[in-house]
């Protein structure tokens, strides 16, 4: 089964980026917000985890007539103003409120920023576009001494189109999480891609603000344990194991074949059965602990990953076309040694039980823990966080005009080495694929990859049982 899992790699070079012009881009019509304007926004809005923006690049391969160079940069600008308009909040800024929320506030800085740059190198000298690559960073602008996490007073869109040197060019994208999460993102992508392709502003469907709709219950119910925000002091050899030296990125296309002989062999005992991703993401965290070793074996260790809430919402549903954050975060726990010794059917029953523990009561007593308990920095201690990507019209939705990028989706991720993504496999022939990247220490790479091809171990264990 290993021929069925590709292991991916990237070049280690470096992209000459000269930065030509850098572009104020307003809405192009009138929007209901005046200078002074203030938007709220919601709990999910204010996680600490969404207090970032999230980069991403679109590469594309079309051979536009030199002449024209200028048009790919006034094509993407003029209809990003366009699409301002309808989602005019993207057009503000983020400050923080007397009661340390984020509001979006709209006053003499407003905006989003565009980029034009030029690189001497042709797309080919970038290597194979299938993976994330650290070393694109220059492909996404960031501020001269721009602080790590800064989203306030930040223009809320950044976006910068690279030209090549062969007739090719990249939109880099920094998107700032707290306005939309990975659905709400895709959305807005959609239609600034189709409002360039078509020369006219299309929203399908029509946006929707309304965060309102998640304000916190008066008084506020909590009715979980919500472990998922739980502040755990570090007492296995975890985070050292990660952080002591510079992480290593990892990629891995995993085929259809491979993930449903996975899901098969990762059915729980019981009558309710697995998904996909509760098979991978059980094999991903078994592979994960096995490779780094993790000291004492009771330790209690998280699996933590989003579940997109809109399908629970019933009472009341939520209105089309809203783009703000509706994820909550699911999250399943298991002593080390469990992980270790226990069956794969085990952990993707306790996945199953985490997801499928997102319901809209849960969503509403995560909002009301927010108002009561809001973290307010990250919580790394004995976990891997997962985020599904694949779940996402990355490459559908950023056509502007030249076709379907022939890569999508994220940078880098090494920053935060305690997370792992699944991405679709944006190759032609659409296989069904899944490519998993993942962050460990050189040390540890070579048991991931042996742990994770190897389902011999897998299939010997579940007939011995």
């Amino acid at each position: 089964m290993a021929s069925c899992v590709e292991e991916l790699h990237f070049s280690h070079i470096h992209i000459p980026v000269t930065i030509d012009q850098m572009i104020p881009v307003l809405p192009a019509g009138p929007i209901p917000a005046v200078h002074g304007s203030r938007l709220y926004l919601s709990n999910l809005d204010n996680m600490i985890g969404a207090r970032v923006f999230t980069p991403t690049v679109y590469f594309y391969k079309s051979n536009y007539m030199s002449s024209n160079r200028k048009s790919v940069t006034k094509t993407v600008c003029d209809a990003l103003s366009r699409v301002l308009v309808p989602y005019y909040p993207l057009s503000g800024r983020l400050r923080e409120a007397s009661n340390g929320k984020l509001e979006v506030f709209f006053g003499q800085e407003q905006g989003a920023l565009m980029v034009e740059a030029h690189s001497d190198m042709g797309l080919a000298e970038l290597g194979d576009l299938a993976v994330p690559n650290p070393t694109w960073a220059p492909l996404n602008y960031r501020f001269p001494n721009e602080e790590p996490y800064k989203v306030l007073d930040m223009p809320l869109i950044i976006a910068q189109v690279t030209l090549f040197a062969c007739g090719g060019f990249s939109l880099g994208l920094r998107l700032c999480h707290c306005i939309c999460d990975g659905i709400g993102a895709m959305q807005f992508l959609a239609a600034w891609a189709a409002t360039a392709k078509t020369g006219t502003l299309v929203t399908n469907p029509e946006p929707c603000w309304d965060r309102e709709f998640f304000q916190p219950r008066n008084p506020p119910k909590i009715k979980y344990r919500h472990p998922e925000f739980m502040r755990i002091e570090e007492g296995s050899s975890l985070t050292m194991s990660l952080w002591k030296s510079k992480p290593v990125q990892k990629c891995y296309k995993v085929s259809q074949q491979f993930q449903a002989q996975l899901k098969s062999l990762a059915q729980p005992n019981d009558m309710l059965g697995c998904s996909t991703f509760d098979a991978m993401a059980a094999h991903v965290w078994r592979s994960w602990v096995k490779a780094l070793d993790v000291k004492p074996v009771d330790y209690e260790l998280r699996l933590t990953f989003s579940v997109n809430a809109r399908p629970k919402l019933k009472n009341p549903p939520l209105k089309q076309g809203f783009y703000g954050n509706v994820v909550c975060v699911a999250c399943g726990t298991s002593p080390v040694n469990n992980l270790i010794k226990g069956s794969l059917s085990e952990t993707s029953r306790l996945v199953r039980e985490a997801r499928l523990s997102i319901s809209e009561e849960y969503v509403r007593s995560t909002v009301d823990y927010m108002e009561i308990d809001r973290p307010n920095r990250l919580e790394f201690g004995g976990k891997l966080s997962i985020t599904q990507w694949t779940r996402f019209s990355l490459y559908e939705s950023a056509d502007f005009g030249w076709g379907r990028p022939s890569y999508a989706g994220p940078i880098d991720l090494t920053p935060t080495p305690q997370v792992c993504v699944f991405l679709p496999d944006g190759s032609a022939e659409c296989s069904g694929a899944t490519v998993v990247c993942i962050c460990l220490p050189g040390s540890a790479t070579h048991k991931f990859t042996e742990f994770f091809l190897c389902l011999k171990d897998l299939i010997s264990n579940d007939e011995s049982e």
